[in-house]
């Protein structure tokens, strides 16, 4: 009998069910929950939207106060991964840092290899608290920094804005932390969150799932356009720099020269979206009102030039990745630190999928097209070889 030909990528094949996250590429819709990114972008916070990603639906105002206070209660590591920290090369990059302490944080986790439903949702409040505070105390620990304690005052934005920066944040800082976190909480089966279902479905534990996710995030065909886009703005300025030039209208010269070398620009296009990237609609709009707020809209300029000459000649939209760059370079935050800040919303999303995983759980088990030598091939002895 005659089987379809595999999909490269296993693009457009769906592989599970999921109540987490809905998305419509052909009308740009994304929605999590059955809410729309749009409402949840302009009315929510991080913890509500993680308590919707979690429970399946909006808490109440005790519920929120709950869940906040179970955030606050996990703002904690044992000293023995912050020694973890310290020790780390100095040629280690934040995503190692990050994928080695999440994978010894289960050697501290009294119930490390419980799978339970509510074992689960426990060790989502610590990996959420703990994932924040590992990459902002690394980057302060790399840097020679002291490491200041979380705030109970602060919401998991402005904890995480502190503890990074040692200063107190800004209300804008604060919300435009808050929204873009919320806007990379979840979308579906990418790939950590698939490599993180993989994991679960085989019953190991939280961490192993988590770690294998941030493996998957690494790398730079799913979490790294962001850095690429920056570092792309940053070479262009450079050159405008160097040669007198502005750098809005060199950006331009510049990403031609790429699509004439046949190039990718980074931030354009979308495996998904055949529009425009609804969580690019509002990182577009918070890069322009963060750089005008700082009296300093140089890489939102840049960045929307680009992404208006990409549309006409290629006809590609600015996705996530596009907006995220100048929105986070403007906040102060290094190009290193782009795609860990993305584990520091995406863990909202991956704890959700391995908990419905494991609600209604089999093990994920595909098969290959064989494409090797014809059956039975010989077995040639060595002699003969």
């Amino acid at each position: 009998m005659a089987t379809a030909a595999p999909v490269k990528g296993l693009e457009g094949i769906v592989a599970t069910n999921s109540a987490v996250c809905y998305i419509d590429g052909e009308a740009g819709v994304l929605a999590y929950r059955g809410i729309d990114i749009h409402e949840l972008a302009e009315k929510s916070t991080f913890e509500e939207t993680a308590y919707l990603l979690w429970f399946g639906k909006l808490p109440t105002a005790d519920e929120l106060a709950d869940f906040n206070r179970s955030l606050t209660e996990a703002r904690t590591l044992d000293p023995s991964i912050i020694t973890l920290l310290k020790s780390a090369p100095p040629t280690a990059t934040p995503m190692e840092v990050l994928r080695t302490a999440v994978s010894a944080l289960s050697l501290y986790d009294p119930d490390e290899s419980a799978v339970d439903r509510d074992s689960n949702v426990r060790k989502s409040f610590a990996l959420t608290a703990q994932i924040a505070m590992i990459v902002a105390w690394y980057d302060r620990i790399r840097k020679g920094l002291d490491l200041p304690g979380p705030d109970p005052s602060l919401s998991h934005s402005g904890n995480f804005i502190w503890m990074l920066t040692g200063e107190k944040p800004s209300a804008t800082a604060t919300r435009t932390l808050d929204v873009a976190l919320i806007l990379h909480a979840d979308h579906e089966l990418n790939a950590s969150t698939f490599a993180a279902r993989v994991i679960a479905a085989t019953l190991s534990d939280l961490h192993s799932a988590i770690t294998g996710a941030i493996g998957a995030l690494k790398g730079p065909l799913h979490g790294g356009a962001n850095e690429n886009v920056m570092r792309l703005l940053y070479a262009a300025d450079k050159e405008a720099s160097e040669n007198g030039k502005d750098p809005v209208e060199h950006a331009l010269e510049f990403v031609a020269a790429m699509l004439t070398r046949k190039e990718k620009v980074p931030g354009c296009g979308h495996r998904v979206y055949k529009t425009e990237d609804p969580r690019a609609t509002h990182l577009r709009k918070m890069s322009e009102d963060l750089g005008n707020s700082k009296g300093d809209a140089k890489w939102y300029n840049m960045s929307r030039a680009i992404e208006l000459y990409v549309k006409k000649e290629k006809k590609l939209n600015a996705n996530v990745d596009f907006y995220s760059a100048s929105t986070y370079t403007t906040l102060g935050i290094d190009i290193d630190l782009f795609t860990p800040i993305f584990a520091v919303s995406r863990i909202a999303g991956w704890a959700a999928h391995v908990i419905e995983q494991l609600d209604d759980n089999r093990l994920i088990r595909p098969r290959a097209e064989y494409i090797g030598p014809e059956y039975p091939a010989p077995y040639i002895p060595l002699s003969a070889r």
